[in-house]
Formats: C-alpha cells, structure tokens, sequence
C-alpha cells in the first residue's frame, strides 16, 4: 500500500522539484547564482512584486544555499514548496 500524504517522507539527499515564493523582484540574470532555477516575476496591480523561482535543486544542500541567498538579497521569503519529483 503507497504511503498517505501524511505519511510521506522526503529524501534530503536527493534532487527534488521546489516552488520558492519571495516578496520583491529578482533579475533573471540571478537564475545561475540560484541552482538555475526558473525565475519569474509577477506584479499584480498596486500589489507589492512577487518573484517565483521554481526547478530542480540537487539536494537539501542546495536548497539551503539557495534560500541563504535569497536571505542575503532582503527578500521575505513567503513559501517554499516541494513539488512532485516525477
């Protein structure tokens, strides 16, 4: 029987698809510094910028260093998702 959704386990020592959600914007030209990540920006209206980096980080290495630039940017970080790994 596959595990439920609470019962699933993430491997830290793999690769792993995540959504990064941060408040402001980010270049495009950040995406190598990133683990080339897919950067999009989006601005709705009068609504503050949002940049959202999404693609495969090796492992969770990666990911903290990723999230350790970010932080360095002063961006607030509003989500950050695993996706499906298939």
């Amino acid at each position: 029987m596959p595990p439920s959704e609470s019962e699933k386990r993430y491997s830290f020592d793999r690769p792993g698809n995540y959504r990064i959600r941060v408040e402001g914007f980010l270049d495009k030209k950040w995406s190598a510094r990133l683990g080339g990540l897919r950067i999009t920006a989006i601005k709705a209206g009068d609504q503050k910028s949002v940049t959202v980096l999404e693609g495969q980080v090796r492992d969770q290495a990666e990911l903290t260093g990723v999230l350790n630039a970010l932080y360095q940017c002063h961006l607030t970080l509003l989500s950050v998702e695993h996706l499906n790994s298939d």
